[in-house]
C-alpha cells in the first residue's frame, strides 16, 4: 500500500512539473546574404482540349440541370499538361510544360473565370529542372489578366510574383486556347 501511495505521488509531482518544462521553442534564422533575384519571362501555353491528343482532360463536372454547351461549362474540373512553348506557333520549341488543374468558376458564360492551379516547371535551358506554381483565379474573358505566383523549385526556389496573361488564340467551339504568359518572379 505504502508503495502504491508513492508511486501516486510520484506521477503528481511529475505530471504538476511537466508545464515547466514543456515549453514551446523556436529560432529565427537570419536569411543569408543572397539578394533576392527578379527573373522575367516569357513564353506561350497551348492548351488543348481536342483531337486524339489533348493537353487538358475532363475528370469531373457538374450535374447540370440545364444544358451548357461550351466546351467548359461551369464546375468543370479539368486535369492538364500543357506544353510551353517559345512562340505561338504548335511547331515552336518545347521549353517545359505546366501541369494542374483548372475548374470552371463562373456561372456566367460572359464572364467565363478559372480558378488555376498548375505547376510551371522548364524541361530545357538554364531553367531545366525548375518550376514555379500558380495558384489564382484567372477571368479568362478579360483581355489581359494577372495571376498570382505562390511558390517555386530549384532556381525558383520561394518564388513569388505574377503572371500576366493574354489571350493569343481561342476556339469557343473546341476550346483550344493559346496564352500569352508574361512572368515575373522574384526568388533567392
Amino acid at each position: 500500500m505504502e508503495e502504491q501511495l508513492i508511486f501516486a505521488w510520484a506521477m503528481i509531482f511529475c505530471i504538476a512539473i511537466a508545464p515547466v518544462y514543456g515549453e514551446y521553442y523556436s529560432k529565427t534564422v537570419t536569411p543569408s546574404s543572397k539578394a533576392e533575384k527578379v527573373t522575367n519571362l516569357h513564353f506561350f501555353l497551348h492548351d488543348t482540349l481536342s483531337g486524339e491528343n489533348p493537353s487538358a482532360v475532363l475528370v469531373a463536372h457538374a450535374n447540370l440541370t440545364r444544358k451548357d454547351h461550351s466546351p467548359v461549362p461551369f464546375g468543370s474540373l479539368f486535369a492538364i499538361d500543357d506544353p510551353l512553348r517559345v512562340g505561338p506557333e504548335p511547331t515552336s520549341k518545347i521549353i517545359g510544360n505546366a501541369q494542374g488543374l483548372y475548374l470552371s468558376s463562373s456561372q456566367d458564360a460572359s464572364k467565363f473565370t478559372i480558378v488555376l492551379y498548375a505547376d510551371f516547371a522548364f524541361t530545357t535551358g538554364k531553367f531545366k529542372g525548375s518550376s514555379f506554381s500558380i495558384f489564382s483565379r484567372n477571368p479568362v474573358t478579360e483581355a489581359k489578366r494577372e495571376v498570382a505566383i505562390v511558390g517555386g523549385r530549384g532556381r525558383f526556389r520561394m518564388a513569388r510574383g505574377f503572371a500576366h496573361i493574354k489571350t493569343s488564340y481561342f476556339n469557343a467551339t473546341t476550346g483550344d486556347a493559346i496564352l500569352d504568359y508574361k512572368v515575373t518572379l522574384y526568388h533567392y
